[in-house]
C-alpha cells in the first residue's frame, strides 16, 4: 500500500493496529524550537528519530539530550535516535525546528529507555555499481541493540551515487515458518513501513510488491515524502537515474526480532553476483 505525501499534523501516518501492518506504528512530528510533543503508545515499544534538527527526549524517568544533529535534510550528518518502552509516555521537546520520526512495534513488555549515539550504529555497506545495487544501511537499532529491545528494527538506507535498484535480490518476511517441525526457521513474519525521501527532492522511484513468484504483482510510483507500507509479498524498489534515495525502514516481529528474509526463487542466484550481501542479511537481527 502506498500513502502518498501529504501534512500528517503530526497524527501518526500508521496507527497502531493498521490493518494492513499491524505490527509497526509510524508518525512524523514537525516541532518549531521550544514546541513539545507528549505521547504514550498501550503495546507498543517505539523510537525516537530526528530527520533533521535536534531533540530532548524525557522517558521512563531519564532525560536524553541533544538527540540529533542533521541540518537540510537526511544526508546532513547521522542518525541518532531514543529507544521508549511499551506503555511508556514520553516527550520530545525541539531546541532546534525539527522534523522527527517516531518508529513503533507492537511488544507486550516494557523495557529499559536508552539512547543510540552515532558511533553506536550498526553501519554496513553492500553492492556495487556494476549490479546497480550499492547502498548504505544505518541501523539505529540494529544487531548491537539486540538484547535492549523486544520486537523493533529501525535502520535508514540510502543509495551510493544516483539511481540503481534497492531489496535486491527480491525477499519477503509475512509467514513464521520453519524447515520441518522444531526446525530453524527459514522465514519470519515481520511487517514493515518504509518513509522515502529524494535528493534533490523532486526526484521519485518505483515501490515494487509481487505478492506471488512470477505473476504479476503492483507497482508504486513512490516520491518525496511517500510512506509503504509492506504486508506481503516480494518488494524490491528503485530510484529514477540521477537522483538518491533515502528511506527510513520500521520493521516488526510477530514471534521474534531476528530477521529472516525469504529470498524469491526466480532471483535467488543473483546472491551469488552482489558484493557483500549476506553482510547485509546478518545485520537485520
Amino acid at each position: 500500500m502506498h500513502i502518498p505525501p501529504f501534512d500528517n499534523q503530526n497524527k501518526a501516518i500508521v496507527d497502531v493496529d493498521d490493518a494492513h501492518v499491524p505490527l509497526t506504528y509510524f508518525n512524523i512530528v514537525k516541532l518549531k524550537a521550544g514546541e513539545t510533543f507528549d505521547y504514550q503508545l498501550a503495546g507498543y515499544e517505539t523510537c525516537v528519530v530526528p530527520a533533521t534538527g535536534t531533540v530532548t527526549v524525557e522517558c521512563g524517568g531519564e532525560t536524553f539530550t541533544e538527540i540529533g544533529n542533521r541540518g537540510a535534510d537526511v544526508w546532513d550528518g547521522e542518525p541518532e535516535g531514543v529507544y521508549v518502552p511499551t506503555d511508556t509516555g514520553c516527550c520530545i521537546t525541539a531546541r532546534t525546528d525539527t522534523e522527527t520520526f517516531i518508529a513503533g512495534a507492537k511488544y507486550a513488555e516494557t523495557l529499559k529507555p536508552f539512547a543510540v549515539r552515532r558511533d553506536e550504529l550498526d553501519l554496513v555497506q553492500y553492492g556495487s555499481d556494476d549490479t546497480k545495487t550499492h547502498r548504505k544501511i544505518k541501523h539505529i537499532l540494529g544487531a548491537g541493540h539486540h538484547d535492549r529491545v523486544g520486537r523493533l528494527l529501525v535502520s535508514e538506507l540510502f543509495t551510493v551515487g544516483a539511481g540503481g535498484w534497492s531489496g535486491f535480490p527480491s525477499h519477503k518476511h509475512d509467514t513464521d515458518r520453519r524447515d520441518g517441525p522444531g526446525g530453524d526457521m527459514t522465514e519470519t513474519r515481520h511487517d514493515e513501513c518504509y518513509n522515502f525521501r529524494f535528493k534533490p527532492n523532486y526526484g521519485s522511484g518505483l515501490q515494487m510488491l509481487q505478492r506471488v513468484d512470477n505473476e504479476p504483482g503492483d507497482a508504486y510510483h513512490i516520491m518525496d515524502g511517500s510512506t509503504v507500507l509492506i504486508d506481503k509479498g516480494y518488494h524490491p524498489c528503485c530510484a529514477l537515474p540521477g537522483y538518491e534515495m533515502y528511506y527510513f525502514t520500521i520493521l516488526g516481529g510477530l514471534s521474534q526480532r531476528s530477521l529472516k528474509q525469504y529470498f524469491q526463487p526466480t532471483h535467488a542466484e543473483q546472491l551469488h553476483t552482489i558484493p557483500g550481501i549476506m553482510d547485509m542479511v546478518a545485520k537485520f537481527k
